[in-house]
């Protein structure tokens, strides 16, 4: 397996480090990724996305959604209501899980809903006004020397 240092670029940058830090966990994950349960994430519009988790057999009860220092956590425990059934076969999986999702900077969780065994969250990434890009207006420097010569005729 390879291995990355990034000492370079905390050098080099000023203010990337959550992108370093994110490059350094991503690649330093050993071990497998849990894929229960299945999830997409989709993207709606210029800044509009949702994420959709498969929750089959999880009440709106049994689940958890929070929002926690840039991350988004999913979370579902179920009370064991199978005493005293027997399964033949069990291919319905309502074991406890807990998914985590991390959030860019402006990234706002708008609402969640949950309908036929789909656990839907939409986000939207809102820049504040003072981070979107502006017009900045030329002046002329012919405009400017006339408004000086003027002034100076006038006295």
């Amino acid at each position: 397996m390879r291995t990355y240092d990034f000492a370079p670029l905390y050098r080099a940058t000023v203010g990337f480090d959550q992108i370093a830090d994110l490059m350094d966990r991503v690649l330093t994950n050993e071990g497998a990724q849990p894929s229960y349960p299945p999830y997409n994430i989709e993207k709606l519009d210029g800044d509009a996305y949702r994420i959709s988790i498969a929750v089959a057999g999880f009440s709106e009860a049994d689940l958890s959604v929070e929002v926690r220092e840039n991350a988004l956590i999913v979370s579902a425990k179920k009370v064991d209501e199978d005493e005293g059934r027997s399964f033949l076969h069990r291919g319905i999986a309502t074991r406890a899980f807990e998914r985590r999702f991390h959030l860019a900077d402006h990234v706002q969780v708008t609402g969640a809903t949950h309908a036929d065994g789909m656990l839907n969250i939409d986000l939207v990434r809102e820049v504040p006004e003072a981070l979107k890009p502006r017009q900045i207006s030329i002046a002329s420097t012919k405009q400017i020397e006339k408004d000086v010569v003027d002034s100076k005729a006038v006295n």
